[in-house]
């Protein structure tokens, strides 16, 4: 009768969520696209929103001129220097979706399911690690840009210290990271690069546009819980009564990050790779 032996596993070969961290963080420096990408959405916020400054001081707004409504207007000091968000987001986005499905093109996956036969800890570093590196080099791009900014408009510019303005400078760091991850699960669960930028552009700039199309009372229902429009909640100071309030907006935009990368890692244990 033979028996069974169990052979131990060296620690050092041991699969751990700080080695599959390592891994993943090894691959995101050592892809040329991640640190052009990442390098891109700091310069395009950064120069976007020192240009909209710049514009704003040489064309102040009359006395009594209404803001225009909706967005990042060039006749609000805050909107200006923080008016590169829209274009970050698309940046920022692309570098999520490529981190996931990039290696889902190369076939690179099966090895990383292999290394880690768990699975979801492989979404969960690549999702980890962007956030990570997204807030560690967006938050100073962002203050500094604001400061900037806000130095260029002289006396029509704000202080960080006024009501609401560093949490909507801190909240748009915090919304670009968070396009990032969302991109990282869209891709997971497409396990394409088109289909998953497709997915990403329509849900942040396509289906807003189509919804305001709506009856009133159907686009007042849905539009706020967007994922665009909830982050617009809490990265602006000016009211709105078509937004949530800043915290309800936030609340909304983690949910949604929450649900794509959950959905992402039930299907990644569900299907073949």
């Amino acid at each position: 009768m033979s028996t069974l032996t169990r052979t131990a596993v060296p620690a050092d070969a041991r699969v751990t969520w700080w080695r599959v961290v390592r891994a993943e963080w090894i691959k995101f420096r050592s892809l040329r696209s991640s640190v052009i990408l990442l390098a891109a959405t700091l310069v395009v916020f950064a120069a976007l929103g020192l240009g909209f400054s710049t514009f704003l001081a040489d064309n102040p707004p009359e006395p009594g001129q209404p803001t225009p409504p909706g967005g990042p207007s060039s006749l609000d000091p805050l909107g200006a220097s923080l008016g590169g968000v829209n274009l970050a987001q698309l940046l920022i986005g692309t570098l999520g979706v490529l981190l996931a499905a990039g290696e889902y093109g190369t076939g690179m996956i099966r090895s990383s399911l292999a290394a880690v036969p768990r699975r979801w800890p492989v979404l969960a570093a690549k999702a980890a690690v962007l956030a990570g590196v997204a807030a560690a080099v967006l938050v100073p791009t962002v203050v500094l840009t604001f400061l900037g900014g806000q130095g260029i408009l002289g006396d029509q510019g704000i202080a960080l210290g006024d009501d609401g303005v560093l949490r909507a400078v801190l909240g748009t760091a915090g919304y670009l990271a968070g396009v990032g991850v969302l991109g990282v699960a869209l891709s997971a669960l497409l396990r394409s690069v088109a289909g998953a930028l497709t997915s990403l552009v329509a849900l942040l700039l396509v289906v807003p546009g189509v919804v305001s199309l709506l009856p009133e009372s159907a686009s007042g229902a849905v539009s706020p819980y967007l994922p665009s429009n909830a982050g617009q909640a809490f990265v602006s100071i000016a009211e709105n009564p078509d937004l949530l309030s800043p915290g309800a907006g936030a609340a909304v935009f983690v949910g949604w990050i929450v649900v794509g990368v959950g959905a992402a890692l039930v299907l990644l244990r569900r299907r073949d790779a």
